[in-house]
């Protein structure tokens, strides 16, 4: 069992990181495989809508990160994303990187995924919802926690001063460990739903 964890943020030493090496090491304790990986500092341009994904199934631009990390979260058991908040909304680094990757294809079909933010004081609770909508979207199932993932601080030596923050990744890693093994055991008895053809309507006329 593995989860993969993206860092959104810039910094490899920042609140994120210290937010998803927590998560991790709850995971590593509930014996789940798990791997960082950092997206923030990567150069990624943005979605150009060219459709040439649907050819390919996969993103037309191949020289970063994108690709290479759909096919790592396609193996993977569970999914976490982390970003600091800019200007009310995730980085932009971040955005482009997740706009590529699942318009290009990625679903995740039932694994359970977790956002979690950075925020100097507000702001956090729109990230976060912008990051839980690539979850819905592609039919993953949200892991809850006691309440918003959201750790405040302008470093990590701030973050480690919000134990409320810290006590919220913390359960939310705990729960998606307990989420990823009961799924596996209920597969054995039960199949995953099948998922329907798409139907697309559009409201131009």
């Amino acid at each position: 069992m593995k989860v993969i964890a993206c860092n959104g943020s810039p910094r490899n030493n920042g609140v994120i990181q210290t937010s998803l090496e927590l998560m991790c090491a709850e995971l590593k304790n509930e014996g789940i495989e798990t791997e960082i990986i950092q997206v923030g500092k990567e150069n990624i341009p943005g979605c150009i809508d060219c459709r040439k994904c649907r050819e390919l199934g996969k993103c037309v631009f191949d020289d970063d990160l994108v690709n290479s990390t759909a096919e790592k979260i396609r193996a993977a058991d569970g999914l976490i994303i982390g970003s600091p908040v800019y200007f009310g909304s995730i980085a932009g680094n971040c955005k482009c990187f997740l706009d590529r990757m699942f318009f290009s294809g990625l679903t995740l079909d039932f694994k359970p995924a977790s956002a979690v933010v950075s925020c100097r004081r507000s702001g956090g609770i729109n990230a976060f919802h912008q990051m839980n909508n690539y979850f819905t979207l592609s039919r993953a199932l949200v892991v809850p926690s006691l309440y918003w993932s959201i750790v405040h601080g302008n470093n990590s030596t701030q973050a480690k001063e919000d134990k409320e923050g810290l006590q919220i990744v913390k359960t939310s890693a705990v729960y998606m460990a307990w989420l990823i093994k009961a799924l596996a055991n209920a597969k054995k008895e039960m199949p995953l739903p099948e998922v329907p053809e798409r139907i697309r309507t559009n409201f131009v006329r």
